[in-house]
């Protein structure tokens, strides 16, 4: 079989943006196992002297998770942060209406922060503006970022925490957009509330930052006017707009599913475009960035879901949306990601979704064991090795035309340049049945060799780690190779690769 040709030209002093390390953040909700049984489950073997599981918090550091969303998602959105602090048995038991769950308030704000510390991630919390409003969110900042002195600083003094916590980053509800959310406002009702709220929180403390809710999917009726209305109210006040977006649909075949990358691209232009109209009509000089916080591959239809709550409601952390990821899943899952380095000028935080068990790249067994899914290698990957500066290229690609999108690039790419590393890193996602051929020249670059050329690879592209967990795994690879500055690097059918190179 004919090998597709690729060959892209990237030079070091062009360059797209310099990546802040929160795009590698990951989304912890109390829904379904994702908390309990996920990250937290006294009596396990692994777990710790506050109830954490060691052997999760290993994957969580080895994937290279940076931040965490925290407490939600649809959850926040009927959540009184209040039920979650002071003595564990004091607290109360809550019907959660979002997942139609028993919320036991065993983790609030103390646990996860302590969690946080462990793991060693900053934590990007979100208010409660779906049932609460505003005084539910300042109450929190002031519990959270004040030292001591007023009411609820004292208070959380009280629950045996001396130092405050100063968290600097804060979501404006969740999906506020979506008729599912307890709570759904119009953009004018939830504009207006975000602003004042923001205004409020800013007051408690200058220092932090602010997240307005943007749209929940790029397929929403109210896209982008959402946008547009609603940063009318808020952007002089917020530092980041928030979007939401999950591909499912693997059945359309493999050419489609690995297109919708792309419709996630052009999702983020579209807002980027109206965040700048609404600056200019503002008449402002700040640029708004992105915080993409909640994101994934969601293989399980909405109605199976909804199914699965409705049928036997009000358990404490039941089975809920546990998703099997396949290779062609990774392949679609790493496609999003290089979105956020492709735009790291303007994107600053990304959070995948979720951590734990649900549309997870880590999966638990009460009292048992824990794996990880396909997913999990391209994430960390790019967390560990996706370093420095996102370098711009120029490209001779072939395309293919499907139902669902033309002109579909055969392989998806994003290089990044990390001076202090002294290396050049290469992602790439081969589309198509074929091997491909890449190269890369590396104009105003020194390369020295090549460090390592990881793949990831299955002859069946349906393959999960469900029963052999390692069936799907990275593989060290003899397939790149450099000549003078110009790298060629043979990637497999179906494949992910990261090529690191060294610099002099």
């Amino acid at each position: 079989m004919e090998r597709i040709k690729a060959h892209i030209i990237v030079n070091k002093d062009f360059v797209r943006g310099e990546i802040d390390k929160r795009i590698y953040g990951s989304f912890v909700e109390h829904m379904g196992r994702v908390v309990y049984s996920g990250i937290y489950e006294p009596g396990h073997e692994t777990a710790d002297e506050d109830g954490f599981r060691g052997d999760v918090l290993e994957k969580v550091k080895q994937m290279g998770v940076t931040a965490v969303r925290y407490p939600g998602g649809n959850f926040v959105s009927c959540y009184d942060w209040r039920d979650g602090v002071g003595p564990v048995e004091e607290r109360p038991r809550r019907l959660e209406i979002a997942w139609r769950a028993i919320e036991t308030n065993e983790i609030g704000t103390n646990e996860f922060m302590k969690w946080a510390r462990k793991a060693g991630i900053e934590p990007v919390f979100a208010v409660n503006l779906g049932t609460k409003g505003i005084e539910n969110a300042v109450s929190l900042v002031e519990y959270c970022n004040i030292e001591q002195g007023t009411y609820y600083s004292d208070w959380r003094r009280e629950h045996g925490v001396e130092k405050p916590y100063g968290i600097q980053t804060w979501c404006l509800g969740n999906e506020m957009d979506g008729d599912w959310q307890i709570g759904h406002k119009t953009a004018q009702e939830y504009g207006r509330l975000a602003q004042e709220t923001a205004k409020a929180m800013k007051q408690v403390d200058s220092s932090i930052k602010v997240v307005s809710c943007g749209s929940s999917k790029s397929d929403m009726k109210t896209y982008p006017d959402w946008e547009a209305e609603t940063l009318k109210y808020t952007y002089p006040y917020v530092d980041y707009v928030s979007l939401h977006q999950y591909y499912g649909g693997q059945e359309q075949g493999t050419q489609n599913f690995l297109s919708q990358s792309l419709d996630m691209e052009q999702y983020i232009q579209t807002v980027i475009g109206t965040c700048d109209y609404v600056k200019a009509w503002h008449r402002s000089d700040k640029t708004l960035y992105i915080s993409f916080d909640e994101w994934g591959v969601w293989s399980v239809p909405d109605q199976v879901v909804a199914a699965s709550v409705d049928e036997s409601p009000w358990q404490v952390a039941p089975h809920l949306s546990e998703q099997i990821y396949t290779m062609e899943d990774a392949l679609l899952f790493a496609g999003m990601m290089m979105n956020f380095l492709k735009y790291a000028d303007r994107i600053k935080i990304a959070c995948q979704s979720l951590l734990t068990n649900i549309s997870a790249a880590i999966m638990t067994k009460r009292g048992g064991e824990v794996w990880v899914q396909p997913i999990y290698y391209p994430f960390m990957h790019m967390a560990n090795y996706g370093v420095g500066k996102t370098l711009l290229g120029v490209e001779e690609m072939p395309c293919y035309d499907c139902d669902l999108r033309k002109n579909v690039p055969c392989v998806d790419y994003v290089a990044v340049h990390n001076e202090e590393g002294r290396e050049v890193v290469l992602f790439a996602v081969n589309r198509m049945e074929e091997e491909a051929e890449f190269t890369m020249e590396l104009q105003g670059f020194k390369p020295a060799c090549v460090k390592e050329h990881v793949t990831m690879h299955c002859d069946d592209k349906k393959t999960t780690n469900l029963e052999k967990h390692d069936a799907v795994r990275p593989v060290q690879a003899d397939m790149s190779s450099l000549q003078d500055t110009v790298l060629t690097s043979i990637l497999p059918s179906l494949s992910w690769n990261m090529v690191r190179i060294e610099i002099l």
